[in-house]
This record gives structure tokens, sequence and C-alpha cells, in this order.
């Protein structure tokens, strides 16, 4: 995966992640809120160390001492009688060795000075301890250097100012786990996102579906209620629905067919997918009529003997239609019909239904009529679907090929590799693959890597515009 697919992964599943992200932060805060609250109060002292005289000399040599022995003194921090003496000050109800963990003793970088952070649960008792810790060490100093006799230390350690009282407990730290929440649930939503994407085994982007199947897709149709509700045959010419996004794509498809092959472009295509339910028919009807507005003379034959929709498609009578013309009940003339105003569009129905429609559709007289027809007009051949029969797959032999569509977030790659499958096993030319159903906005678009903002429509002209 490249970095677009990243992104447009993460943007298809953007709901997914704000909810982990957003659970990550609930849950930090709902921890922080059931964590006992500790209070931390600071206080210092100094160690001092006594000379006779008071000149600069004596004094530097003093402060060098106290830089000497004001590490030793730490380790007096943790001290369990420092510990004791201040259980007995406070009257507390507790262990040296529990107190000794509530407080630390640190001394600042190349200074005297003994810093001392208690912990309590409220500021009073934090403030209290932290001074009363202070106390001890003095007292404990004191007993080392003095030895028990009353001659004055060398070495002291003086008390600086009180505890500040705190304003606001030291833990839990809300704002940093609030933030650390987040980005575990952040973490966890991109998670979800990539193995969604990873597991998902639906068609979604032209790019995927190439790069899984090897066949170029040669059509992205968006999403239309309309189209799907009452798979409706666009004008293509005339009517405001003839600059919808469908109609483009429409024409895009149209397009792409004329390239598939410079030097021998197809006269016949079968128009196909793997399961029901895909669209195909609508496509190779609206396939049709796109052709035909463009001023060629295209055939538009319902060979799905399965499920016949085209006659409906187009308002026609039902009767006699293909299967007639290949038992020799009819001539083409006489179940033709002739659609739209410009004349070039003829469309067959199916016609009766047999008992054996693969065999009807791979007769050697299907195949002299799909090459008779070729010779005169551009031929779109709607058929049943590839999986559940073989009618497909046996008439795409007879034609230049056939063009396999696939529904966005529907059909699967299995789906669509056995499809493509079952067009090898015949013989059979995919053309290319026509991705229908690709939503035109929101994440979905973004996630199918195709987006339709809106209808693109030609200016009206002052005239028009004033009339209206």
């Amino acid at each position: 995966m490249e970095l677009r697919d990243y992104l447009r992964v993460l943007r298809a599943h953007w709901l997914g992640i704000l909810v982990l992200t957003f659970l990550g932060v609930a849950a930090a805060w709902g921890w922080s809120a059931i964590q006992p609250r500790v209070y931390t109060a600071t206080t210092s002292g100094i160690v001092n160390a006594v000379t006779e005289a008071s000149d600069s000399g004596s004094r530097l040599v003093g402060n060098q001492l106290s830089q000497s022995v004001v590490k030793s003194y730490l380790d007096i921090g943790s001290w369990r009688s420092v510990a004791e003496s201040v259980i007995d000050d406070l009257g507390l109800r507790t262990t040296p060795e529990a107190l000794v963990a509530r407080v630390d003793v640190t001394n600042p970088l190349d200074t005297v000075v003994i810093r001392v952070s208690a912990e309590a649960p409220s500021p009073q008792d934090a403030r209290d301890l932290a001074e009363a810790w202070v106390r001890g060490m003095v007292n404990e100093i004191e007993d080392l250097e003095t030895n028990g006799s009353t001659t004055q230390a060398a070495v002291s350690l003086i008390p600086g100012d009180s505890a500040r009282l705190p304003t606001s407990p030291s833990s839990p730290n809300t704002r940093l786990n609030l933030l650390l929440g987040g980005l575990i649930g952040l973490a966890l939503g991109i998670g979800y996102a990539v193995t969604r994407h990873v597991l998902d085994l639906r068609v979604r982007s032209p790019r995927d579906i190439e790069r899984e199947t090897g066949v170029s897709v040669v059509g992205t149709l968006p999403e239309s209620k309309e189209l799907t509700n009452a798979r409706k045959v666009l004008t293509f010419s005339g009517r405001s629905d003839s600059h919808s996004a469908v109609a483009e794509a429409t024409r895009e498809l149209r397009t792409n067919l004329r390239f598939i092959d410079i030097d021998n472009p197809p006269r016949a295509i079968v128009v196909t997918s793997p399961i029901p339910g895909d669209g195909k028919s609508t496509i190779a009807a609206n396939l049709a009529v796109s052709i035909a507005a463009a001023g060629e003379n295209v055939v538009l034959i319902d060979a799905d003997l399965r499920r016949p929709m085209v006659a409906s498609l187009f308002d026609l009578p039902e009767g006699a239609g293909l299967t007639d013309v290949l038992t020799d009940r009819a001539e083409i003339s006489d179940v033709a019909h002739t659609v739209g105003h410009e004349g070039n569009l003829v469309v067959i129905s199916a016609g009766r239904i047999p008992p054996n429609p693969s065999e009807v559709l791979g007769s050697l007289k299907m195949r002299e009529l799909i090459q008779t027809l070729a010779q005169h007009a551009f031929v779109v051949i709607d058929s049943p679907p590839l999986l559940p029969v073989t009618d497909a797959a046996v008439l795409a032999t007879n034609a230049d090929g056939a063009i396999v569509v696939v529904s966005a977030g529907k059909t699967t790659y299995d789906m669509l590799h056995k499809a493509l499958g079952n067009l090898e096993k015949a013989r059979a030319r995919p053309l290319g693959v026509v991705l229908n159903k690709v939503p035109k906005s929101g994440a979905g678009a973004a996630y199918y890597g195709y987006q339709y903002q809106g209808e693109y429509k030609p200016r009206e002209a002052p005239a028009e515009a004033d009339a209206r």
C-alpha cells in the first residue's frame, strides 16, 4: 500500500477512528476519576559548614566542605530512624517503610541544598510531612556530627522556608492521562481501519481491481437511487438527465471501449456480471443509447434468456424476439424495434424462454447472427450472470469479448476471480470491468477512489435565461 492508499483507508473509516479516540479519552478520564488524589509539598534545607574564621578563604573552605558532605546526607533522608522520628512528631499510624516511600530527597546540581518532596492524601498532610521530614533529618545529622557530645557540629542542616500548601493534586495527572488515552485510542482506530481494509474482500477501487485481476477497469459509474429503483434508461440528449453524473460516466465508458483495441476495435460486446443485481441490464441499455446518441448504429440484444429485462426497460411489448429468430419462427426485421428519434438504435428482446438457453446461445445460428449484425452496427448483448450459469461465457466466445459489471462494496474479489475464470475457461476475452454503484459523496466515495461532485451542465444562452 502507498501513502495515498492509507489516507484513503483512514478517510473511509474516519468515524470508527473518531469513536475509538473518544473512547480512549473517556477511559482515561474515568480511570483518572477513580484514582485517589495525591498532593505533593516541597521544602528544603541548606547544608552549612561552620568555620572559626570569617574571611573569604574560610568561607570557601566551608562551602567546599558542605558540597562534599551533601551527597552523603541524601542517604540519611531514606533512613528508618528519620521516618520513626516523623511518625512520633506527627502521630501517624503507618510503618517507616511506607512513610519513606512517600518522600523524595534530592540535591540540585552544584548546590548545598537538600530538597524534600512529600506526598499525602491532603494538602495539609503533605505540607506537614515535608516540614517534619526536614526536622527529622536535622536531628539525625546533628546526632551524627556531635556523636552525642555537647560540642557544636562542624556541619549542620539548616531548615529553609516552610513548605507551601499545594493547590492542586500532583497525581493523577488528568491532562496527561487524557492525552495518552487519546493517542492510544487513535492508534487503535488506525489499526482498526487498516485491519478492516486488509480483511475486506469486497471490490473497492479501480486501482485495487486492476492490481488483483490484471483486467482494466473501463468504467466507473456512480450510485443512483433513481436508476436502481426504476431501472431507468437515460436519453443522453435534450433532457436534464443527459448531464447527470451517470450519463457522463456512461459516456466515459463509451469512449474507453473505443480505445480497448485501436487496431481491431470490438464491434460486438457481451455485458454480464458475476451475480444478479449488479445492474448489468441497465448499463447495457444505457451504453447502447449512449453509443446511438453519438451517431453510430447500434443493436441491443437481450440474450438473458433466464430473466430478460430489456423489453421492460424500453416499454416494449412482450412477444417474439431473439429465440424466435434463432428457431426460424421469425425474421430479424420482424422482432427488431427501433427506439429513439434518431432511428439508429434497434432493440431485440429475448422472446420466448427456451428450456436450454446455453445451447441456444452457443449455437452456430447465434454466432452467424452476431457476425451479420456487427457488419452494420455496434452490437451490445445483455447476458445472464457468469457464476450461476454458463450462458454468458458461451455467448462471449461468439462476440469480441465481455464486459463484467461489479457492484462497489458488494461483489467480492473471489466472485470476480471466478467470473473471469469462467470466461478464461471458455476462451472468451474479458474486455474490462465496470465498477458500478460507487458512492457519490462522503467517506465511501473517498474509499472507492472516485468522487462525483454535482452535475456538469452547459451554460444557458442569455435569451433562454431571460425567458425563464
